[in-house]
């Protein structure tokens, strides 16, 4: 059977790469800036691939139970900070989005100019989402949102358990479907416009359902950070910081709890693969192919969005079945999804620093000068159009890093789960062919240089 894996492995793996530029491979992430990998595509993405593969060979060397019990436990507790530290976070969080509401507002109607535009795309989704899965997860304090709900009265209405976390996802889904389809990322007043009313959405969720309920059960924002700070080496806990090892808390047993949360992890895996996909031409070509047989734009990218996310849920789904089937176990198929889905938050955590880091560096000086005057900003702030060629080598070794955690944490989901050895490793057959294709997908896109999404007119960062 590990030959049958291997040999899929080296099918698939071509068989993805013929969609890209046969010449060479390009390292970049920030839009207009590239650097040249001098290989040919199809081996360097056969290669990621098979790095995976190989690490999962590897890990199915490691079958002591005690001794990987002893890696996930490691770890000890640092003093919390105190609740001085937590108000002054409270009122950090309040204190930037009112400032960029406002400057969304009155601030330079060019984008990259109005400080509100850099301070969500490049600070908040670049680098503070990224500090959530690698130091730990500060949301709950820092969230605007849920400090403004918090002083409005509730009616602690039930919220209704068969609806359980598929709110979220759908949430989710339609906030990037909205930034990648919209000119959010371009629009300063729309921008603003949008966290209006993303805060009366929250709020008025809070006074129904509480503000407990709706940020720990609806609100997709805080739970695809508080998926993120389970992987963080840092959490904080009754007695204190917790510090462990990254990923340590996603073998947990309760890491998940249902079938929606299961296909929530998902959806975090692949609207970050979407927002990027859709900024290579690969993609350019596909959408105008469509539109030139009268496909209106929008109708072709939600299709393709909708037929993504469905293309993705069912692989994990059908490996899932692999693992039941190969694993020789009585537990449900919707059972072990939940204990192997946590090991995508570590490739997703890879991904999108991989898919952000040229793009933090390279507008990062701007965001450092439009913040020192936000309201008569230079006509031109400075970007690093050119970035260190290790930058690129960086990028690549996040997604290699992140698959090689998510490979390790479901190696040792499975270990906790089936009795037998050989079951707990033939159980991992479908997974890693699964991890192998994402990887191949993530290296590809990150590798393959920007353009600007066709029909949409912005939109998209």
């Amino acid at each position: 059977m590990a030959l049958r894996v291997g040999c899929l492995a080296a099918i698939g793996a071509p068989l993805i790469a013929l969609l890209s530029e046969p010449a060479i491979a390009h390292a970049a992430a920030l839009r207009g800036s590239t650097s040249s990998v001098e290989v040919p595509t199809w081996l360097f993405l056969t290669t990621g691939g098979g790095t995976v593969g190989a690490s999962f060979l590897l890990a199915s060397f490691v079958t002591d139970r005690a001794f990987m019990r002893s890696v996930h436990d490691w770890g000890f507790t640092l003093p919390a900070p105190g609740r001085l530290v937590s108000l002054g976070g409270q009122l950090v969080g309040i204190a930037v989005v009112a400032a960029t509401v406002g400057i969304g507002y009155l601030g330079p109607e060019t984008g990259y100019r109005n400080l509100a535009i850099l301070t969500v795309w490049v600070g908040w989704w670049g680098g503070y989402v990224a500090s959530t899965y690698l130091i730990g997860n500060t949301w709950p304090v820092l969230n605007p949102f849920r400090t403004v709900a918090s002083l409005l009265p509730s009616l602690d209405r039930p919220y209704p358990d068969r609806l359980g976390a598929w709110p979220s996802v759908a949430g989710l889904l339609a906030l990037i479907w909205v930034e990648v389809v919209s000119p959010l990322a371009d629009d300063p007043r729309l921008l603003a416009t949008t966290i209006v009313a993303y805060t009366a959405v929250t709020a008025a969720g809070s006074v129904v359902y509480g503000t407990d309920t709706w940020f720990g059960r609806v609100d997709p924002i805080s739970r695809v950070f508080a998926l993120f700070g389970q992987f963080a080496p840092l959490k904080r806990t009754d007695g204190g910081l917790s510090l462990r090892l990254p990923g340590g808390a996603l073998t947990a047993p309760d890491a998940l709890s249902g079938r929606a949360e299961t296909v929530f992890v998902v959806a975090v895996l692949y609207v970050t693969t979407f927002d990027g996909f859709v900024g290579t031409g690969l993609w350019a070509r596909l959408i105008t192919a469509v539109v030139e047989v009268g496909v209106p734009p929008l109708v072709g990218y939600l299709g393709a969005y909708l037929a993504g996310f469905g293309l993705f849920v069912a692989a994990f789904w059908w490996a899932i079945g692999l693992a039941r089937r190969f694993g020789r176990t009585y537990i449900t198929q919707a059972a072990l999804a939940e204990r192997f889905a946590p090991s995508l938050v570590a490739i997703a955590a890879g991904y999108h620093i991989a898919h952000n880091l040229g793009f933090i560096l390279g507008l990062a000086p701007s965001l450092a000068v439009v913040a020192a005057s936000p309201l008569s900003p230079p006509q031109q702030p400075p970007v690093l159009t050119t970035l260190p060629g290790w930058i690129s080598g960086l990028e690549l070794a996040f997604v290699l890093l992140g698959h090689f955690i998510a490979v390790w944490i479901a190696h040792a989901a499975a270990y906790e789960l089936l009795p037998g050895r050989l079951e707990a490793i033939k159980s991992q057959y479908g997974i890693t062919l699964v991890m192998i294709a994402y990887t191949i997908i993530s290296l590809w896109i990150v590798t393959t240089p920007t353009v600007s999404p066709p029909f949409l007119g912005g939109g998209g960062v």
